[in-house]
């Protein structure tokens, strides 16, 4: 029950590098060095895909001719890649050859940080490439969130353990906390570890199977018509079907108790992702979010998903009954009688521990 605590260890972590490629940028800048939107690193994972290399290049068919798209794939190699794009990159989705080979040198030393310090299967997972992506987000151009609306800012999101609490009922923790779910696109967002999905394909079916919270997405390709607009899922009712190499995903019907972006979005989202395999080792995933009660005007971000050496999915043994929320309960309830008797003698209350773990300072 640990992803997006994970994914804030990772832009926390990012936010060094970023500041030091923003310096490169303002370098290039200065020169006239300035990269155009579409230009790769040379070295960069993005740039050494088979169909870049290659335009002619095909990927690989099922026995019923859809495109392969089968087999165990992570985010692992997006670690390190923010979100939003740092302002100084502009409209640039790439890194330039420069740029590209200080964030190298970053993620290189995460890697030997990983394999020097991993313990078990919670070890640190920083992928074997590295893309030079300069953010997630690819629309709006700037790489950057829309604004959301005020109502949507409005709307409580539990921040559960990833907070300062008090933590009184079920309704203070996450459904991430309580091992409920991440979420359609929060499923597959890059974390420490368990950053894995299996996908499987039939003639008129694709699952979707994550590592993290074990969801498993069943994606019709029949054309069988959407489920009632009154039968809402956490991970959204989902419909599929192939353009040309790519699977495209169109989902509705969605709760308005899971996040995206950072904000909890409303029953009024729409997601369309593509999946285009573009390498035998590499996906290219892109995620188009609309919800006119949320944000100003819909957003799409990407990723490429790839094999990593070797990767196996476990089980993932979380589920809402586990002890820890039981623990965190009464643990404030000791906290409570502990400050209420420090009141009684005229002392301070005692230190919170979730203020020194979650504080401004957290993972340093």
């Amino acid at each position: 029950m640990r992803a997006w605590r994970c994914a804030t260890l990772r832009c926390m972590s990012s936010g060094v590098v970023l500041r030091t490629i923003a310096v490169v940028v303002a370098a290039a800048a200065a020169g006239g060095g300035a990269a155009s939107a579409a230009a790769q690193a040379a070295g960069s994972a993005e740039a050494s895909a088979a169909v870049r290399v290659d335009p002619s290049w095909k990927p690989p068919t099922t026995a019923w001719g859809h495109p392969d798209l089968q087999g165990i794939w992570t985010t692992d190699d997006m670690r390190g890649i923010p979100q939003q794009r740092a302002v100084e990159f502009g409209t640039r989705q790439y890194l330039t050859d420069e740029e590209f080979a200080a964030r190298g040198t970053q993620r290189e030393g995460a890697r030997e940080t990983q394999d020097r310090d991993a313990v078990g299967t919670f070890r640190n997972e920083e992928g074997t490439r590295t893309f030079g992506y300069t953010s997630m987000v690819i629309d709006p151009p700037d790489g950057r969130f829309p604004a959301v609306l005020p109502e949507a800012r409005q709307r409580r999101q539990a921040a559960g353990t990833f907070g300062l609490g008090p933590f009184n009922t079920m309704d203070d923790f996450s459904l991430y906390d309580r091992c409920i779910t991440r979420g359609a696109v929060g499923s597959f967002g890059p974390a420490v570890y368990g950053n894995g999905a299996r996908i499987l394909q039939t003639p008129d079916t694709v699952a979707i199977s994550y590592e993290m919270v074990h969801d498993t997405r069943i994606i019709p390709l029949d054309g069988r018509p959407p489920l009632a607009a009154d039968i809402e899922l956490l991970m959204g009712d989902s419909r599929g079907h192939f353009e040309g190499n790519t699977l495209v995903v169109e989902s509705s019907n969605f709760t308005d108790r899971t996040g995206l972006g950072g904000v909890r979005h409303s029953k009024e989202l729409k997601l369309t992702e593509r999946f285009t395999r573009i390498d035998p080792q590499m996906i290219d995933y892109e995620i188009h979010v609309e919800d006119p009660l949320t944000w100003e005007k819909p957003w799409t971000m990407r990723m490429t998903i790839t094999r990593q050496p070797d990767y196996e999915i476990y089980e993932y043994a979380c589920h809402e009954g586990n002890m820890a929320l039981r623990h965190i309960l009464s643990g404030e309830r000791a906290y409570e009688r502990a400050a209420a008797d420090a009141a009684a003698k005229g002392l301070a209350p005692p230190e919170r521990v979730f203020e020194r773990v979650n504080g401004p300072d957290r993972a340093r």
